[in-house]
Formats: structure tokens, sequence, C-alpha cells
């Protein structure tokens, strides 16, 4: 009799063959309504997906909308009507290798190149003469660092101004960080049944280790207004610990501490209070 290991690893071979070519659901149609409102700009022969919205008449001012891991641009789809109100364009993209941007494998994702499709997006637009403010989460607050560490805050003086919010996870800082996501985030269409693609997006988590002194010292050293709009339940970012790290460390900063039932995902789960707090850091100027 053969091995039970055997066995098993030749049982595990179709099974697996036919997981892997399981086609992905359909999309629903409130997903569906989201692409075909919005468009693609070409990055190194990468598709990358984006909407942009016209929104307040008389404002000139444009917000840039970073998503997280492992989600994409939809993660903002209960505010945007709300920024439209506020900001004459609205913008987000779906990063590569997220949403309905292309997922090249093999590829080496990182949030370098991220950080670079964002100014090809920007240039794309014919946005790098205008006024510019960043909103991000999670994935996207490390690329928003990045930004902020190719002085977007240089340029600021004359062409653009940068405005950084980040919602939650700065995880240089998380003394208690154990996932690369909550336990309540949704991947989006996404193929997270291949191994091996799975493992080159979540390279990022080495690449903040390896540089955080790039990007924690781009926050501590800029001048650019920052915001924190913090939810106490988030798991990736525990209450006090953070929030306190996140004070001491950055005390030029503002922050606003939503509902106690608030976790990871602020602008899905309150987008009321998340909105009316972004606004008002936003007025305040």
């Amino acid at each position: 009799m053969k091995e039970w290991w055997v066995q098993v690893g030749l049982l595990s071979v179709p099974l697996l063959a036919v997981y892997l070519h399981i086609p992905p659901p359909k999309l629903s149609p409130a997903l569906l309504s989201w692409r075909s409102s919005g468009g693609y700009f070409t990055y190194k022969d990468q598709n990358i997906f984006y909407r942009d919205s016209n929104g307040a008449v008389g404002s000139s001012d444009i917000v840039v909308l970073l998503h997280g891991f492992p989600t994409s641009s939809y993660d903002w789809c209960k505010i945007w009507e709300g920024l439209t109100q506020r900001f004459h364009r609205v913008i987000a993209l779906d990063f590569v290798g997220f949403g309905f941007s292309d997922k090249p494998r093999p590829h080496r994702y990182s949030i370098f190149e991220q950080a670079s499709i964002v100014e090809g997006l920007v240039r794309h637009l014919g946005l790098h003469h205008q006024r510019i403010n960043l909103l991000s989460h999670d994935y996207g607050d490390t690329v928003a660092q990045e930004l902020l560490h190719r002085d977007w805050e240089m340029q600021s003086k004359t062409l653009v101004t940068l405005q950084l919010h980040s919602l939650t996870s700065f995880q240089g800082f998380s003394p208690k960080r154990t996932t690369p996501g909550s336990s309540r985030s949704t991947w989006r269409h996404c193929p997270l049944r291949n191994n091996r693609f799975l493992f080159s997006i979540l390279q990022y988590i080495n690449q903040r280790k390896k540089h955080r002194d790039r990007w924690v010292g781009a926050l501590t050293s800029t001048s650019v207004p920052l915001h924190l709009i913090y939810g106490p339940l988030d798991p990736v970012n525990p209450h006090p610990e953070f929030l306190q790290l996140y004070k001491k460390m950055l005390p030029m900063s503002t922050v606003s501490v939503l509902d106690d039932h608030i976790s990871h995902y602020p602008q899905l789960e309150d987008p009321t209070g998340f909105l009316n707090a972004y606004l008002n850091f936003i007025n305040s100027f």
C-alpha cells in the first residue's frame, strides 16, 4: 500500500487544477456600474482602471483616492457622491494587480511602482499643475508616503498642494501589526487563488519593513497637513496603543476618532461620520 501522503498528493493535484480553473464570480450590478463609469490609461503596457467625476461648480479642488489591500477603488463608493459635492474633480484608481486594472504574472509588485502609476495618472489627466488633495487608506497610505518622499511637498510650493489624509494603517508605527487586512475586508474581483500572485502582492509588507525609515521619515519631516480618521475597533491598528504612538510620533497631525464600533474600513462602515470628519479637516484651510 502506498504511503498515505502519496495518495493525498495524487488526489490533490487534480483537485487543485480544477480549483485554479474555476471562473471568477459574476460581477454585481453595482460593480458593473462602477466599471462602466470609469476608464483606462496605459502605464508601461499595463491597463490601469480609474474613475474621474466632475463635481462641485465653483470649486477648483481635486481629490485623488488611494485604496487599500486587498480591495479596489470601489472602497470609496459610499462617499463618492458626498465628495463630488465638495470637490471639482474626484479621482480614484485601481492599483496594478487590483480591481479592474491589469494583473500581470509573473510581476514584481512594489509600492514604488504604484506611486509611479499615481504620478502617471496625474500627468495623463493633465493635473500636474493643479492643486491636489490625497485621501488614502491602508496599502494606499504607503503609496502616499512614497509620494511625499518624492518631494511632492517641494512641488507644492509652485505646482501641487498635497494633503495626506491617512485613514488607518501607518504600519510602520503599529506595535501589533499581525495581518495585511481586516477580518472584515472583502477581496473584489482579483484572482487570489494563484498563490504566486498573492505572494507577489503581499511583498508590500516586507517592503514596509525594509523602507520603514524612508516612509515614516516622509511623514515626520513633512510640513504638509496630515489628518488621521480612526476607527477604535480596528484590529490592524489596535486601540489605544496605535493612537497613542501615532500622536507621539506625529504631534502635528490632527485626528478624528469615530464611534467605538467602527473598525478598519470607516469609509464603508460609517460613511457619514467619515465624510464629515474629512470635510471638516479640508474646510479648516
